[in-house]
């Protein structure tokens, strides 16, 4: 399970899944609580590293405010990464 909350606090919640799938440094496939599934797939290019998320969508939220959520995931890591 992992938290997921906005940096003010304003809007929080649980966000559960269980991997099924994980290739050391290539691949993790999850599926969430209510049977969505994910992947993540690290690439290695001439540059660096390409991260491919895919997912599939809810049907509470607008799409591309989930499209927004999940790519503020990956620049929030992708700062992280940089930064260690």
């Amino acid at each position: 399970m992992i938290k997921m909350a906005a940096k003010d606090g304003s809007f929080g919640f649980d966000f559960i899944f269980i991997h099924t799938k994980i290739k050391d440094l290539e691949l993790i496939e999850s599926t969430m609580e209510d049977g969505r599934k994910m992947s993540v797939q690290f690439l290695k290019t001439d540059n660096g590293l390409k991260i491919i998320e895919i997912f599939e969508a809810e049907t509470t939220n607008p799409i591309e405010m989930q499209k927004g959520g999940w790519q503020a995931i990956l620049n929030n890591f992708k700062k992280y990464v940089e930064s260690n």
